[in-house]
């Protein structure tokens, strides 16, 4: 298996995250309002060089496969994202960690960088099961998982602990391999990607 692909399509390109990139993550990660309902807060360079460190580290043991995300319209690094709590055995995955620039939210490159993802995960990885998990109170990232035509599995209640010490309540949500090409079309087909 490829722990370190390269997905793209015609609007973005996802690499593989690699220690170098901190320098152009930070010039987003360090806009605030993208942490306000997520389960790290990244206030310093330092903050940001442990969470990559840490990715690193997961893909060297098979649990995650972490990227940076290229915007191709604007020829830049936009953000981060990777599949998580990867279970081949099981053959299921996560996607998540996700954030972007705020100036592209709602801009139409998530949503061409969940179908990259799942395209890969369901016709190259050949996984049964891709799962999403947010916080309860974002609903920005409810709303986007369900555009992508997930199906809302539950509410963990008091599942997790945010770094700033909060209680988080986390909603699952779900995709599986049979849905997989009915969703390909009713959701992804009217886009150019």
């Amino acid at each position: 298996m490829d722990l370190a692909p390269v997905l793209e399509n015609k609007r973005v390109l996802l690499q593989p995250l690699e220690a170098a990139h901190l320098h152009d993550l930070w010039a987003i990660a360090a806009d605030a309002s993208l942490w306000t309902v997520q389960l790290n807060k990244i206030e310093s360079e330092q903050d940001l060089e442990k969470y990559i460190q840490k990715a690193l580290k997961e893909r060297a043991a098979e649990e995650s496969i972490p990227f940076v995300i290229i915007d191709k319209k604007e020829n830049r690094i936009v953000g981060s994202t990777r599949y998580m709590g990867l279970s081949l055995p099981n053959k299921r995955t996560e996607i998540g960690s996700t954030w972007i620039t705020p100036s592209l939210h709602g801009s139409g490159l998530n949503k061409a960088m969940k179908y990259a993802m799942l395209q890969h995960a369901f016709e190259v990885m050949d996984l049964n099961r891709v799962e999403f998990k947010t916080d309860e109170l974002n609903t920005q990232s409810r709303n986007a998982i369900l555009s992508l035509g997930c199906t809302q599995e539950g509410i963990f209640r008091r599942h997790m602990i945010a770094s700033t010490g909060r209680v988080r309540n986390t909603v699952y949500f779900s995709m599986l391999k049979e849905e997989w090409p009915e969703i390909k079309q009713r959701v992804f087909g009217k886009y150019d990607f």
